[in-house]
């Protein structure tokens, strides 16, 4: 039951053979996660010198406020009922003593809600005792809570010195004590503004309260972060390592489930067409001017069934803001992308593929255009070797998985040669060939970093961190892997100006599609407006009609735009190869790796190992431009 909605009754009191079971594990430096009699909770992942504290009122509602505590390493949720205030206070004095004595110093934060009307300027309080609080402290939390937001306004904090920190009514759970004591413990109180409930009828704002929570949880590190610096033995080296490392069950159960659903179907197999080379020769002996008819996989899967197991996930039970963010953003793409395997073949597909993937903008179009504009490589009259069927590709694809075994034995991707693709897919961490396959023999090396040492590798090295999201993609993580894949091809030197070209029209005819161009027209388009050939027209258009128009293959120019802005911002290649995410989560990936809850990446790509690669790399680190991208190409 919700903790907002759970009946009131009469709290029993804390016994000591209840504290006692508590402190025991506290002192073996075990994590303790214990619910109290009556109403309430303690969490306390690990050894902390510090410990957040909300006692819920009881002669008033007091929704939301006990969530904002939900996402720290160490948190008490007790009630203020008068009878239990004795066996609480002797539970924080020994739970202040065993971790204060680990780090020569305790600090007891204790947050409470203050209404505020619609009118009003937010304002936090924060209340210290008049002697013995380093300004640093709260110089710090000042500054970070001036950050906290759940709407437009901007808040205010006011410092409140007073003798004893307590919320309003109650008294104190822990005296402060003086620095000439072994251990010193320090005890402060935070008055937040209850800008996620409505001031009059105490409704929940949800959104405002996990952007809220969110915000307060950093504030909150990094006020924790300098009483440990100032005050203690405890020198973490950013102040996401006071962030919570232990998952719940809750989070693991999500997981897997969320994992599981993922797997359950294959998007791209389901909206790539079965008769490609068919419906190639069908299209040229007509002339080029008659829509091809495309057949499809048979759907096994049950939209509604499906959807009901999505939703049964209880992701509104995970504590942790950032893997409820997270997890809720795979929930939201998962639905859209069930909603687009059950309107495949349907006007309503193209809406739908949009809402996952995004429209192409002003400005990527504008980047094809230029790029289109490079003139189409001329051909060579035979000069250069013929290109690799399937079976040739394929043994050169199985070399590269073998070397990556050699590193770790259970690499286990598998190349598939299929009569029921075209060309090169990654599914399920195996690399699958289109039987009717053909790739430039200068493109072999480029083919291979992209699928095998981008796709597979970002796959296995998904599949060793604790969380499944990390091999199957968190939400929207197609951009930045085909970013990545792009460069790659860069790296080995295998990007010319054909796959510049190639990827520029793939967004042309993504726009031409999103502007009512039927197949015939965009064809054309590439046809006679931008020189491709015939079959690469065809296949371009095949691709973004395929489904009733998927709009995926402008995310490869996209993705790989936003790369080089985030490398020119002196971003790392490497952490972004740790697992399938976008770029916009690379914040979340750091924050999780300094709370080691995610390992570094088992496996680096054979093709950052040269020192061509490194040449290339450093010299687009100085210019991280297409530019830089088309000289390489040419040259």
């Amino acid at each position: 039951m919700n903790g907002e909605q759970e009946q009131r009754l009469p709290d029993p009191a804390l016994d000591e053979e209840f504290i006692a079971s508590i402190v025991e594990p506290l002192k073996k430096s075990s994590w303790v996660r214990r619910k109290l009699p009556g109403w309430g909770r303690l969490h306390i992942d690990r050894r902390l010198p510090f410990l957040c504290v909300y006692r819920r009122p009881v002669d008033r509602p007091d929704p939301g406020t006990r969530a904002l505590l939900l996402g720290e390493a160490a948190y008490l949720l007790a009630s203020a009922e008068p009878r239990q205030y004795p066996s609480l206070q002797a539970l924080v004095r020994e739970i202040a003593a065993i971790q204060g004595a680990a780090f020569g110093a305790f600090l007891l934060l204790e947050i409470w809600a203050e209404e505020v009307a619609a009118e009003e300027t937010p304002r936090f309080r924060i209340v210290a005792p008049v002697h013995g609080t380093p300004a640093a402290l709260l110089e710090t939390l000042e500054n970070s809570l001036l950050g906290v937001r759940a709407d437009d306004r901007e808040p205010e904090v006011k410092v409140d010195y007073r003798p004893r920190c307590a919320p309003p009514g109650m008294p104190p759970l822990l005296e402060s004590s003086s620095p000439a004591r072994e251990v010193k413990t320090l005890t402060l109180g935070l008055g937040v503004p209850a800008l996620y409930r409505d001031a009059d009828t105490g409704a929940l704002f949800p959104f405002e309260l996990e952007r809220f929570r969110h915000d307060l949880g950093r504030a909150l590190k990094k006020g924790f972060y300098a009483f440990a610096h100032g005050c203690t033995r405890h020198r973490p080296a950013h102040y996401f390592e006071l962030g919570r490392h232990a998952m719940t069950p809750v989070v693991q159960e999500s997981d897997a489930a969320l994992a599981g659903i993922s797997r359950d179907f294959d998007l791209l197999l389901h909206v790539t067409p079965v008769n490609v080379p068919d419906a190639w020769e069908f299209f040229r002996k007509r002339g080029y001017d008659r829509t091809p008819e495309f057949l499809y996989r048979p759907r096994p899967l049950q939209p509604a069934k499906l959807k009901r197991q999505l939703y049964r996930i209880p992701l509104e039970r995970i504590e942790d803001p950032t893997l409820s963010a997270l997890f809720a953003a795979k929930r939201d793409e998962l639905d859209r992308q069930i909603t687009l395997i059950a309107d495949r073949g349907t006007r309503r597909f193209l809406r739908g593929s949009q809402q996952i993937y995004g429209e192409v903008s002003e400005s990527l179009l504008r980047e094809a255009h230029r790029l289109l504009a490079l003139p189409p490589p001329e051909k060579d009259g035979g000069a250069s070797p013929p290109p690799l069927d399937a079976r040739a590709f394929a043994t050169r694809a199985r070399e590269e998985l073998d070397r990556y075994r050699e590193e770790c034995p259970d690499f286990s991707a598998r190349l598939e040669i299929r009569e029921d693709i075209s060309g090169l897919m990654v599914s399920r961490g195996n690399l699958l060939v289109g039987v009717d396959a053909r790739v430039p023999a200068g493109r072999v090396a480029a083919a291979i970093a992209h699928e095998v040492g981008t796709h597979l590798l970002t796959w296995f090295n998904g599949g060793r961190q604790p969380f499944r999201q990390l091999q199957v993609g968190l939400a929207g993580y197609e951009a930045l892997q085909e970013g990545l894949a792009v460069l790659a091809e860069y790296l080995v030197g295998g990007l010319d100006t054909a796959r510049l070209r190639l990827l520029a029209g793939r967004v042309a005819a993504v726009h031409c599609l999103s502007e009512g161009a039927d197949f015939v027209e965009i064809f054309r388009e590439l046809h006679k407006g931008w020189h491709f050939s015939p079959r690469s027209a065809f296949l371009i258009s095949m691709r973004v009609f395929r489904g009733g128009g998927f709009t995926k293959d402008a995310i490869y120019l996209r993705g790989l735009l936003e790369l080089l802005e985030h490398l020119g911002k002196g971003g790392e290649l490497e952490p972004l190869l740790l697992g399938k995410f976008a770029l916009e989560h690379v914040s979340f990936i750091e924050e999780l790796r300094w709370r080691r809850i995610l390992e570094p990446p088992p496996l680096r790509p054979h093709y950052l190992e040269t020192e061509a690669a490194e040449a290339r790399l450093a010299r687009l680190r100085q210019r991280p431009s297409l530019q830089t991208l088309m000289e390489e190409g040419i040259r």
